[in-house]
């Protein structure tokens, strides 16, 4: 018997399926899902795992956070556990009746390190056992089929860089973690996470933020025309596109004012060619489909659903030039009986095909079209982003934009204005790809000499704005060029900076106050821990252990080195990073202005755990408010316009909404559930007090060991800190 290992059970069945002679068996051994079939004559089961079903913890006497020495934790042992115990009892099972093992995990690094994990449960119960691995870029029946006839060797090498992540992540993540949740005061569901990768993406929101806060506008000042000829009306600008200095742009306005009638004098015209995109890699599909409304965290949930069903190729890949493997045409062909195939039959007609290339890597192929998808087959989310990718493919094989422009330099009583016109020549690939529109601008016929009536002139006064925030697409493309995180890690390390609580806004990232206090507290005081340039180092070395030039253990030793380096200096300045931290949250806790008092609304938590809203002068005044108990709470500095109570902003899961305090204002008419009431005066209290025995709590105090219930919140917390 032959044993095969896939990833998930979705592949695994899928794989079963295409390379079974006659049907398969779908049974469960040991409380584990098992495939079976046969092919050529010989029996095949093969076993779907759960994705990793090892994982990386520290022996148990690290558990207490309290109790243990951050530098003995940066030392500790790693251990390897099972977390899918049924699976590995299986493998074991299994193991011992195969006579090879065939591992059919996604051919990256992270499904090499998952298919070493299966393999030390079979090589355990068979010494043995043969192995050798399947490499496909799609499930589907011809990829399948030479990956199955082209079987290579097991690659360690790639299995153990991918370990090495793994295993330095958490040994960061949980120290760095640690420490700064402890210099806080934030341990248990509030705990504060750091990490290798997680904290120089966090810096660059942090910084932007800083960059916007810092900006001072500066004025200028805008000439526009509106003219006519031929009864067609168009629009010109001044040369000089901004004015820095008003009197200026006065003086330009008062001579233009003079003239009823502009004159032509010059004419430019020319051709704009826009190239066609180039193939999907992991960085600018998220980037895509963010904008259309797909973040990256859901993109790649839903590319992943799409690779498993053989409707895409794999969606993780720095490759933008098509291999000479892929046939290209065989792909046109099978969209021909979709809701594409006009599309598809206007590119078979040019006859030989030219792809766009971008920059070729030995990985997979760029995210491209496999099986044709019907859209009743797919959700709405999964036929868009299958929609996308399909019309991208196109795209690259289409031909290139093509555009007219014309320029009129027009003067009105000597004053210079242009007016810009634009034609389509050709649409070439804006045909298949709808979501990079071009528009035109037509001119009326217009040649040197032309008089031109003048309808409308105005001089509007602007200034210069300050930085974008950056949206998920543009965070992603920035990590990518700094070596941040993999194509494989990056919208993960995002989603988590927003279950932290450390960021907000879906289409503008903007950074909490939380976020502001790590980071400056990082930055004064530990500097290395928020810069790309030490990730990007360690990202290096890991390249290195999968071209077998380095050793996983050496490449882990000196990681640990380096952050007890790191570690040293943090503990040196550990009251002034408690510090820092104490007064970011404070300020991220106010809410305003009692209307009541002079003092100032903060947001607090209860016994219950329930947030609310409490005067920072109880018990003086005992003026309170409820909250909404989910999503991220800003204040907006202004007040409500029918009752004059503080304005918040909520951002939640589906969007963003603005409230005022006052639950009795005649804005909540219309709220259909009643809010829940205010903790009472007891609740302020004891919250209150709370607050103030964190803030003079020694930041190391010892507490009580955890019982073993609670070991694996505390594993979560760990791997948190990527």
């Amino acid at each position: 018997m032959q044993l095969i290992i896939a990833e998930k059970n979705i592949a695994g069945q899928r794989i079963a399926e295409l390379l079974a002679e006659g049907k398969i068996s779908s049974s469960r051994e040991a409380g584990a899902q098992l495939y079976t079939f046969s092919k050529n004559k010989e029996a095949f089961e093969l076993i779907p795992l759960r994705g990793h079903i090892v994982e990386l913890d520290f022996p148990p006497e690290y558990k207490n956070w309290y109790g243990t020495d951050l530098k003995s934790l940066a030392k500790a042992e790693i251990r390897y556990e099972p977390s899918e115990k049924q699976i590995a009892n299986l493998l074991e099972k299994k193991g011992r009746e195969a006579e090879k093992v065939i591992i059919a995990t996604d051919a990256d690094r992270e499904g090499e390190s998952i298919g070493a994990e299966a393999l030390r449960f079979l090589k355990e119960a068979n010494p043995k056992i043969k192995e050798e691995r399947a490499f496909f870029s799609a499930i589907t029946p011809k990829e399948i089929s030479h990956a199955f006839e082209n079987l290579q060797k097991f690659d360690y090498n790639l299995a153990d860089s991918a370990d090495s992540r793994r295993e330095i992540d958490l040994i960061w993540g949980a120290v760095l973690t640690r420490f700064i949740s402890l210099m806080s005061g934030r341990t248990g569901k509030e705990f504060l996470s750091v990490g290798r990768v997680q904290t120089p993406t966090l810096a660059l929101v942090v910084d932007r933020e800083k960059e916007r806060r810092a900006f001072k506008p500066i004025p200028y000042w805008e000439l526009k025309a509106i003219l006519e000829k031929d009864l067609q009306k168009f629009e010109a600008l001044h040369k000089q596109a901004r004015f820095l200095n008003e009197e200026e742009a006065k003086k330009a306005f008062e001579n233009a004012s003079k003239a009823e009638f502009g004159t032509v004098q010059k004419i430019e015209k020319s051709k704009r060619r826009l190239s066609k995109p180039i193939p999907f890699n992991t960085t600018e599909f998220l980037r895509a489909a963010s904008s259309i409304g797909v973040s990256p965290g859901e993109a790649m949930n839903l590319a992943e659903q799409l690779y498993m069903q053989g409707f895409i190729s794999y969606p993780r890949t720095d490759n933008t030039a098509y291999p000479a493997s892929i046939d290209l045409k065989e792909i046109l062909n099978a969209l021909l009986n979709t809701e594409f195939s006009k599309l598809a039959e206007k590119i078979l007609s040019k006859g030989k095909l030219e792809p766009s290339r971008g920059k070729e890597t030995k990985d997979h192929p760029p995210i491209h079209p496999e099986l044709p998808a019907a859209k009743s087959r797919l959700s709405e989310r999964q036929w868009k982003v299958y929609e996308l990718i399909v019309r991208r493919f196109l795209a690259t094989l289409s031909e290139d934009c093509e555009t007219e422009n014309l320029n009129a330099e027009i003067e009105l009583n000597k004053e210079p204005f242009i007016a810009k016109g634009q034609l389509i020549a050709k649409l070439g690939w804006k045909e298949f790809y709808p979501y990079s529109t071009i528009s035109e601008i037509r001119l009326p016929e217009l040649k040197e000499g032309d008089k031109c009536k003048k309808i409308k002139l105005g001089n509007e006064g602007k200034e210069t704005q300050p930085p974008a925030r950056y949206s998920q697409a543009a965070l992603i493309k920035l990590m990518e060029q700094l070596g941040l995180g993999t194509k494989s890690t990056r919208a993960e390390i995002i989603q988590k900076l927003y279950a932290r609580n450390y960021i907000f806004g879906s289409k503008a990232i903007e950074p909490s106050n939380i976020s502001f206090a790590v980071i400056e507290a990082l930055e004064k005081n530990c500097e290395k821990v928020t810069k790309p340039e030490m990730t990007s180092e360690l990202e290096k070395e890991m390249d290195l252990i999968a071209a077998g030039e380095k050793k996983k253990k050496e490449v882990v030793e000196d990681s640990r080195k380096y952050l007890l380096e790191i570690l040293e200096a943090l503990l040196q300045k550990k009251n002034e990073i408690a510090a820092e931290l104490y007064k970011g949250f404070r300020q991220d806790s106010l809410l305003g202005k009692c209307p009541k008092c002079d003092g100032n609304l903060r947001m607090l938590s209860g016994r219950t755990g329930k947030r609310f809203v409490g005067c920072s002068s109880y018990p003086k005044c005992t003026n309170s408010y409820p909250l909404p108990q989910k999503g991220r709470i800003k204040w907006l500095d202004k007040n409500c316009t029918e009752c004059s109570a503080s304005m918040i902003e909520v951002f939640g899961n589906r969007g963003k909404y603005q409230m005022c305090l006052n639950m009795e204002c005649k804005t909540k008419e219309s709220w259909k559930k009643k809010p829940a009431p205010a903790p009472k005066a007891k609740t302020i209290e004891k919250t209150q007090m709370k607050e103030k025995e964190k803030a003079s709590a020694k930041p190391a105090a010892k507490k009580p060991a955890r019982k073993k219930t609670a070991r694996k919140k505390e594993k979560k917390k760990e791997r948190s800190g990527l």
